[in-house]
C-alpha cells in the first residue's frame, strides 16, 4: 500500500532542496566557518526566513520580479525555468539559507558564484515607454530592483502570516541591505518607508510593463510541472501570494482573489492553514537553521541552543 504522507513529505523536500532524502551538500557545511556571519538568533531576518509564509513569498518574489521588463527578458532569454523550475528554485534557496545562515565567507562566496552566473546574462528589452534599452543582470539597478521586490513579498507575506520580527519590518529591511550589498545594489533601502517609495517611484515611473511575456509567465507561475501531490497545497500557496498583492499590482498582472460568486472566498485563512501542515511536516527548524546553531554554539555564541 501507498505511503502517501511519506511520498508528499518526500516530494516536499525535493521541491526545495532537489533531493527528498539526502541533504543538498551544501547545508551542512553551514556549521563550517569561523564567525558568527551576517545574522544571528534573534534577529528580524532569521525570524523571517525561518518561517512557513517565505513560501508565499517566493511565488510573490516571481510574481512581482515579472514585471520588469529587463529582469524578465534575462530569466527568458538566459534561464533553463521551464525545463527544470524546481532546479532555480533550490539555487536561489541556496543563496538565501546561506546569506542568512551560513558564515561571512560563505556568504560572500555564494553571492560570487551567483554573479559570476549572471555575468552572460546580457541584452536588450523595450521598457514600459517602448524605448529600446540593454540589461545586464549585474547591473546595480536591475538588482535593486530583484532586491526590492524580494523585501517587498517576504515583508509583505510574513505581515500576513508570520509571527512578530525582533526590531519590527524597519530591522529586517536593515538587516538584509547586506544582502543587496553582496548582489552589487548600491545604498539599499535601510527601512520599510524607503523601501516602499523606491518601489512605487518604479510604478509612477512607468517602467514596469504588463505584456504577452508577462501573461505568459503568471500562467507558468500559476501552473507550474510539480508532482501531482503537490499541486493543491501550491494552489492555495499562489492564491495566498495574489491575496497579499498590492491591488495596482494584481490589476497589472491580471489576476484577481478567487471568489465564489459575489463572495470572496477565504483565502487567508486557507492559506495559513496550508502553512501549517508544512510546517509540520518539515519541522519548526529547518536543516539550514541546524547547521548553523552548530556553529553558532562551537564558536561560544549559543549555548546548548
Amino acid at each position: 500500500m501507498r505511503n502517501l504522507l511519506g511520498e508528499w513529505q518526500g516530494e516536499l523536500k525535493r521541491a526545495f532542496t532537489g533531493s527528498s532524502d539526502a541533504l543538498p551538500d551544501w547545508v551542512p557545511r553551514l556549521a563550517e566557518g569561523d564567525d558568527a556571519g551576517y545574522h544571528l538568533p534573534g534577529s528580524a531576518v532569521w525570524a523571517v526566513h525561518g518561517s512557513m509564509p517565505t513560501i508565499v513569498a517566493g511565488i510573490r518574489t516571481l510574481l512581482m520580479q515579472a514585471l520588469h521588463p529587463g529582469a524578465l527578458a534575462g530569466v527568458h532569454e538566459h534561464s533553463n525555468f521551464r525545463e527544470d523550475p524546481l532546479g532555480r528554485l533550490a539555487r536561489t534557496i541556496r543563496w538565501i539559507f546561506t546569506v542568512t545562515y551560513g558564515s561571512k565567507a560563505a556568504a560572500e562566496e555564494a553571492s560570487a558564484r551567483l554573479r559570476r552566473l549572471h555575468d552572460p546574462v546580457q541584452g536588450s528589452y523595450n521598457d514600459g515607454h517602448g524605448t529600446p534599452r540593454s540589461y545586464s543582470a549585474n547591473d546595480p539597478e536591475l538588482a535593486r530592483w530583484v532586491h526590492i521586490a524580494f523585501l517587498d513579498a517576504f515583508l509583505s507575506a510574513h505581515k500576513i502570516w508570520g509571527g512578530p520580527i525582533p526590531g519590527g519590518p524597519d530591522a529586517y529591511v536593515r538587516e538584509w541591505a547586506q544582502a543587496g550589498r553582496l548582489m552589487g545594489v548600491e545604498d539599499p533601502p535601510l527601512t520599510e518607508e524607503d523601501m516602499r517609495q523606491q518601489l512605487d517611484r518604479w510604478y509612477a515611473s512607468g517602467e514596469l510593463l504588463a505584456d504577452g511575456r508577462v501573461v505568459e509567465t503568471v500562467a507558468f507561475i500559476r501552473n507550474p510541472p510539480l508532482h501531482p501531490l503537490l499541486r493543491p497545497g501550491y494552489r492555495i500557496m499562489f492564491a495566498g501570494a495574489v491575496y497579499s498583492l498590492e491591488p495596482k499590482y494584481r490589476r497589472m498582472l491580471g489576476l484577481t482573489t478567487p471568489r465564489l460568486g459575489p463572495l470572496p472566498l477565504p483565502v487567508k485563512l486557507t492559506t495559513k492553514a496550508a502553512l501549517g501542515v508544512v510546517r509540520l511536516a518539515l519541522g519548526s527548524k529547518g536543516p539550514s537553521e541546524l547547521a548553523a546553531r552548530s556553529r553558532l554554539r562551537r564558536l561560544g555564541y549559543l549555548q546548548g541552543k
